[in-house]
C-alpha cells in the first residue's frame, strides 16, 4: 500500500495584484520520484518556498504524516525531513566536505571553548558519502571539487537532516552527461531506500528517465498529472504550454553560402598545446558539442576577444579579425551570447532599453548626450520582434524570466546587423516554451544570412537544432558530423576521444 507522507491541499498564494498559486494540490508518497514541471513563472518556486517554510500560503493546508499545518517555518520544514538541493549551490569553498555537510551542527568538545571535534565530524559525514558512492572523502576541500561533486555534497547535507523528501531544483544544469547519469543513479538509490525526491527540471528527458509521476503547473494552477506509463515528451509539453510543439529541427530555407567565419589553428589559454580549426558558413546553425571542460567556451571567448588567444587566425568573409580584441570582433559583426547571461550578457539593474543599446551606445549619442527617444524606438522594435514579455522597455532586466533575459541579449546584437552570432548554452535554465522561441530566432537569423555557432551540453538540443556539428575533446576538434550522421552514440564517442567509422565523419 502506498504511504502518503506529504500533501498540499488547495494551496493559494497571492501578492498585491498577482496570484502566484491558485488552489494547487500536491501529494508525495514514500520512496517515489515526483517530477514537477512547468514554464518559468508557472508557480514551481513559490510552491517549493511554501513547502520549505520560506513563505506562508494565503490559503490551503499542508499535511505531514496526517497532521495538518496552515503554514511551515524553515525549522519545522527541516524537522519534518524536507531538504533542498538548489540550482545555485550553497557551499563554503574554504571548508572541507564534512564542515559543509554539518555546518552549524558540528560535534563539539572542550566545554565552554566549544571546539569542533574534527574526528567525530568526519566520522558522521563519511557514511553519508559512502551511501552516495562518491569518489572523494569527508576531508576533501570543496574548492577542489567539480560542480558534480559539489552537487553530491549538497545531497549528503540533505541526508544529514534525515531527509525523507529531497527537493532538487534543476540539479543537472551544470553537469556533464556522465555526471547527470550518475546523479540519476543516486536518485534511484534514494528511492530504493525510501527517500522521496521532488525533481524540478526543464530537461524533460531527465524527468522521463527518473520520475514515477509528473505534476504539471501552468500559470499558478495544477493543470494535470501523468502516471509513469503516461510520461512522454509530447504529453508533458502539451500540459506545460497548452499546445504541441513542432519538431526541434527546422531546415534552412536555402543552402548555406561558402563565405562565413573561418577559424584556423586557434590556440586558447586553457589548452595551449592544441589547435582548433573549423568553418561556420553563413546561413547555417553549427552545434559545438563535447563534455564540460573540453574547451568549447574558451574557443567562443577567444573568437569574441574576451579571452586572449595564444595563436591562430580568424577571418569573416575573407577579412581578418584581430585576435583578443572585442572591439574588432564587434566591428566585424561577431557577437557572443554568453553562457552566464546574468553575469556577462546583461546589466541586470538597467532597463531593457539600455541593455539593448549598450553595445552600440555611440549610435544614439548626440554631442555626448544619449538620444533616449531613439534608444527607446530601437528597443521597442526589438521587443516586438523577439516577443519580450514586459510591460515596457523601461522594465528592469532583473525582474524578467530567464527566457526574456536571453531575448534581451539577442536584441542587443540583432539591432547591430550581425554576421556571426555565437550562442553559449542558449537555453540553460529556460522553460520549454521559451526554448522553442529561441530556436526559432536562431533559425530566423541563419535564414537572414548570419553564421550561427551554438554551444550546448543538452544532447536533445544540439541534435535537434543543428544543421552540422563539431565535436571537441580536451581542447581539440575530434570530429565533424553532417545532419544525416547525427546520433547520440556518434557524438558521445567523439566527445570522449574515441573514433567512429570513417564514413561517419566528414571534416569540414
Amino acid at each position: 500500500m502506498t504511504e502518503k507522507i506529504l500533501e498540499l491541499r488547495a494551496i493559494t498564494k497571492t501578492y498585491p495584484g498577482v496570484t502566484a498559486l491558485n488552489g494547487v494540490d500536491l501529494t508525495v508518497n514514500r520512496g517515489e520520484v515526483l517530477g514537477l514541471i512547468g514554464e518559468n513563472g508557472a508557480g514551481k518556486s513559490t510552491l517549493m518556498k511554501i513547502l520549505g517554510g520560506v513563505v506562508a500560503p494565503s490559503a490551503g493546508s499542508i499535511w505531514i504524516d496526517g497532521v495538518e499545518h496552515t503554514a511551515l517555518t524553515v525549522n519545522s520544514s527541516t524537522g519534518a525531513g524536507i531538504a533542498f538541493v538548489h540550482q545555485e549551490l550553497n557551499l563554503f569553498e574554504n571548508l572541507d566536505v564534512a564542515g559543509n555537510v554539518l555546518i552549524g551542527r558540528e560535534p563539539r568538545f572542550g566545554g565552554p571553548l566549544k571546539l569542533i571535534d574534527q574526528k567525530a565530524l568526519r566520522a558522521r559525514v563519511q557514511p553519508l558519502l559512502d551511501r552516495l558512492g562518491v569518489d572523494f572523502n569527508a576531508r576533501a576541500l570543496v574548492e577542489d571539487l567539480s560542480i558534480a561533486q559539489r552537487q553530491m555534497v549538497e545531497i549528503a547535507k540533505a541526508l544529514s537532516y534525515d531527509a525523507r523528501v529531497i527537493i532538487m531544483d534543476e540539479p543537472t544544469s551544470s553537469l556533464t552527461l556522465t555526471e547527470t547519469e550518475r546523479l540519476l543513479e543516486v536518485i534511484g538509490e534514494l528511492r530504493q531506500s525510501g527517500v522521496s525526491v521532488i525533481y524540478i527540471s526543464h530537461r524533460l528527458s531527465e524527468v522521463m528517465a527518473c520520475a514515477d509521476r509528473v505534476v504539471v503547473l501552468r500559470d499558478g494552477q495544477r493543470v494535470g498529472a501523468l502516471d509513469r506509463e503516461q510520461i512522454t515528451h509530447d504529453a508533458m509539453i502539451r500540459l506545460m504550454i497548452g499546445r504541441s510543439l513542432k519538431s526541434l529541427y527546422v531546415p534552412p530555407k536555402s543552402p548555406p553560402r561558402d563565405s562565413g567565419l573561418i577559424v584556423e589553428d586557434l590556440v586558447t589559454t586553457a589548452f595551449s598545446n592544441t589547435k582548433v580549426s573549423f568553418k561556420i558558413r553563413r546561413g547555417e546553425i553549427v552545434g559545438l558539442a563535447g563534455l564540460v571542460g573540453c574547451g568549447r567556451t574558451e574557443v567562443a571567448q577567444a573568437i569574441f576577444g574576451v579571452d586572449p588567444a595564444l595563436g591562430g587566425r580568424i577571418t569573416i568573409d575573407g577579412k581578418p579579425v584581430k585576435l583578443g580584441d572585442v572591439q574588432s570582433a564587434i566591428a566585424n559583426g561577431i557577437y557572443l551570447a554568453p553562457e552566464d547571461r546574468k553575469r556577462s550578457g546583461l546589466v541586470l539593474d538597467l532597463p531593457i532599453a539600455e541593455n539593448i543599446t549598450l553595445a552600440s551606445l555611440p549610435r544614439y549619442a548626440r554631442m555626448t548626450l544619449v538620444d533616449t527617444a531613439e534608444e527607446h524606438k530601437v528597443a521597442e522594435e526589438q521587443g516586438r520582434k523577439l516577443k519580450i514579455k514586459a510591460p515596457n522597455v523601461d522594465t528592469i532586466a532583473l525582474t524578467l524570466s530567464g527566457g526574456n533575459q536571453q531575448k534581451i541579449v539577442l536584441g542587443k546584437w540583432m539591432s547591430m546587423q550581425p554576421n556571426v552570432v555565437i550562442f553559449d548554452e542558449p537555453t540553460r535554465g529556460i522553460d520549454v516554451g521559451a526554448k522553442s522561441e529561441i530556436y526559432a530566432l536562431m533559425r530566423e537569423l541563419a535564414d537572414a544570412d548570419v553564421a550561427i555557432l551554438m554551444i550546448s551540453s543538452d544532447m536533445e538540443e544540439v541534435l535537434g537544432v543543428s544543421d552540422r556539428m563539431i565535436v571537441m575533446h580536451e581542447g581539440h576538434v575530434s570530429g565533424h558530423l553532417e545532419r544525416n550522421q547525427f546520433s547520440e552514440h556518434n557524438v558521445l564517442t567523439l566527445a570522449v576521444g574515441g573514433t567512429i567509422q570513417q564514413e561517419a565523419i566528414q571534416h569540414a
